[in-house]
């Protein structure tokens, strides 16, 4: 018998039983961040071509997935739609993990008022909606991507920052830390070589399961008209556009993007997930 190579056993040992699910999951958000980069030479049409005579036509060999009210290819719009639907959702989980991170490791290292402070602010935020921080914003500085990204970079920083606070406060009563103190380091050193890397991997697990929940705020957002406008492709604005097409019989103008984003966020949610228990054996 042909031995298999270790590097192949290790894969069909994560492949095989609970891990299988979360490789799929890993599968399909690398797919559509290739479809979000290879967009322009994937789609095949420009996604804001109109074509009135070819107005809701359905699945056929020129049209995959049919076409909207205006006879754009739907498909071309999905595929362009990726792009404003990873971006804003990035940009939040960067903001949002940054701030979090840095307020989280303060209020853990410094204590006593600086912690009581940091973490009241947090509850602050936390209990202001993001989706109506998003439409003030939005009324004060006009629709499109930037207001959501923003207010939903803010809505998310106590997520970040709760987690990241009540895990350094563990981590900073830790032997290794106590010793890198008597050993004269600086906070500052410590904190950058050593705590943060030894929580970053439950960080990373907060923010794959925020980036898909991002991703389904700002959908919404551009769904009600606060977000991307048209005729920019957006999975949440095609939605919108694609519910008149509902009455008239077509399915697949909102079908195909409401489809695109369940799959997004909870293939995002499984590899949180994923993330989160790896982190939890190891500490077991």
């Amino acid at each position: 018998m042909t031995a298999v190579p270790f590097q192949k056993r290790a894969l069909l040992r994560r492949l095989h039983g609970g891990d299988a699910l979360q490789t799929a999951a890993l599968i399909v958000l690398v797919l559509v961040v290739l479809v979000a980069v290879l967009a322009p030479w994937i789609a095949p049409y420009d996604p804001n071509g109109l074509d009135l005579s070819a107005a809701l036509g359905g699945a056929s060999g020129d049209h995959l997935l049919g076409t909207d009210e205006s006879g754009r290819d739907v498909l071309s719009r999905l595929v362009y739609g990726a792009r404003s639907g990873l971006l804003g959702p990035l940009v939040v989980v960067a903001v949002s993990t940054a701030l979090g991170a840095l307020v989280g490791v303060a209020a853990a290292w410094c204590g006593g008022l600086v912690d009581a402070v940091l973490s009241r602010a947090m509850d602050l935020v936390f209990a202001l909606p993001g989706l109506l921080l998003a439409i003030v914003l939005v009324a004060v500085f006009g629709p499109g991507l930037t207001a959501p990204t923003v207010a939903m970079s803010i809505a998310y920083v106590p997520y970040v920052g709760r987690l990241v606070r009540n895990v350094a406060v563990q981590e900073t009563t830790r032997p290794y830390i106590q010793s890198y103190r008597v050993q004269g380091w600086s906070g500052w050193t410590i904190c950058l070589r050593h705590l943060v890397p030894n929580i970053a991997p439950l960080v990373l697990a907060q923010s794959a399961m925020n980036f898909g929940y991002a991703l389904m705020d700002l959908a919404a957002l551009s769904f009600l008209g606060f977000g991307v406008q048209p005729p920019a492709a957006d999975w949440g604005a095609m939605i919108n556009n694609g519910a008149n097409a509902l009455l008239q019989g077509a399915a697949l103008p909102a079908l195909a993007p409401g489809a695109a984003i369940v799959v997004a966020v909870v293939a995002f949610g499984i590899v949180g997930e994923g993330v989160a228990d790896r982190v939890a054996k190891r500490e077991a």
